[in-house]
């Protein structure tokens, strides 16, 4: 069978995969929800703990360890356009079959649910989760008027999402509008920036980096007025079924908010 992923790179596997690279902390929680398998993983992969404990750790998303992936002669490798390097996944495409995802929206997210169920032979599983993934996201009662929000995702340098990240379709549906969605990516702003781009929210992640009620306390000697608030980052950036969680989490922190 041949697939297409989504960046329009296709693979061909004779029959569902058995031995799976999962390169991707949100994907290979998927794997593990769908009943699948996986011979190796990130260290990042703290989802789910059996697997982070057992299973063979091939470095981290961004430096993955070339070698070991070889050693363990997987038939089919996950990735992520934006979570990995695109030289190492290149390189490893030459010698394995590399599905690669590429994901900035809740509709994305579903898309590549659906076609890891078709390839891995898990299409009611997969069928079962993006259906509560979308009964749940039907549910969210978002802000309104939206409010203008800051999310950070890092610091030294001060990192936000911009528009057109995962993060940013998250926050649209809550009701939060992006400060910073003319921006790309993950761009770098100082505090004055923020200061003066009419923000009333900002929420600080969880991770990548681990934001403390120390930063918090940064933030408000130049937004005094803001409300500044710690968030699960896993709930805002996993695109896996993670997302069936993620409603309920969203519903509490907008009623904190209201």
């Amino acid at each position: 069978m041949r697939y297409t992923d989504q960046i329009g790179h296709t693979i061909s596997l004779d029959a569902p995969p058995v031995r799976i690279v999962s390169v991707v902390p949100s994907q290979t929680e998927l794997l593990y929800d769908l009943g699948a398998d996986v011979t190796g993983i990130t260290k990042f992969c703290v989802h789910p703990e059996s697997w982070f404990r057992e299973k063979t750790r091939v470095g981290g998303t961004k430096q993955l360890h070339i070698d070991k992936i070889t050693e363990l002669r997987p038939d089919l490798i996950i990735a992520n356009k934006e979570e990995n390097e695109r030289e190492q996944i290149e390189a490893l495409a030459q010698r394995f079959p590399v599905w690669t995802s590429d994901i900035h929206t809740l509709e994305e997210s579903l898309e590549m649910i659906y076609s890891l169920g078709e390839i891995l032979d898990k299409r009611t599983a997969a069928g079962e989760i993006a259906g509560r993934i979308s009964g749940g996201f039907s549910s969210i009662r978002p802000l309104y008027p939206s409010v203008p929000t800051a999310y950070f995702i890092w610091r030294d340098p001060w990192m936000v999402a911009g528009g057109d990240t995962f993060i940013n379709d998250m926050l649209r549906r809550c009701g939060l509008r992006n400060v910073f969605e003319d921006l790309r990516r993950y761009p770098s702003v100082t505090l004055p920036q923020l200061a003066a781009s009419g923000v009333k929210r900002v929420l600080l992640s969880s991770e990548p980096y681990p934001f403390k009620s120390k930063h918090i306390d940064e933030i408000r000697e130049y937004l005094p007025d803001a409300e500044i608030a710690l968030v699960d980052g896993e709930m805002f950036s996993w695109y896996g079924s993670r997302l069936m969680h993620a409603p309920a989490y969203f519903n509490e922190l907008l009623d904190i908010f209201r």
